[in-house]
């Protein structure tokens, strides 16, 4: 039997909570505004602006704080967003907004003459 205490998802730090809330902000971002998302939402502010921010208070890091007071302020607005019934401009990145996607292409260049040889996979 599992107990309810291993069940969820116990972050040990302040970063680790807030890449946590980072990442499931990213999943639900653009999907269709319900009441039940909001209240999901709203929950996950309140985390931010309860007991996170008190961790990351007790953790003395002012880049900690400063990218939580940032974090928090765009998922702030993404409510104002959603009701106008716009999508929202982008996504957290390193708790910032990156309206850009970064793309990042993997090149491999195979040189078949000389000593060079390709890769055979």
């Amino acid at each position: 039997m599992v107990k309810k205490s291993q069940r969820f998802i116990q972050p040990h730090s302040a970063k680790e909570a807030m890449l946590l809330i980072q990442k499931l902000f990213n999943q639900y971002r653009n999907a269709p505004l319900t009441q039940e998302l909001l209240n999901y939402h709203l929950n996950l502010l309140q985390r931010l602006q309860g007991d996170i921010k008190a961790v990351a208070i007790k953790e003395n890091n002012p880049k900690q704080l400063s990218d939580l007071e940032e974090m928090t302020r765009l998922m702030q607005s993404w409510s104002g967003i959603r009701f106008a019934g716009k999508p929202f401009p982008g996504k957290l990145r390193h708790f910032h907004l990156a309206t850009s996607p970064q793309q990042h292409f993997k090149r491999q260049v195979h040189k078949m003459n000389g000593n060079h040889r390709a890769s055979h996979h």
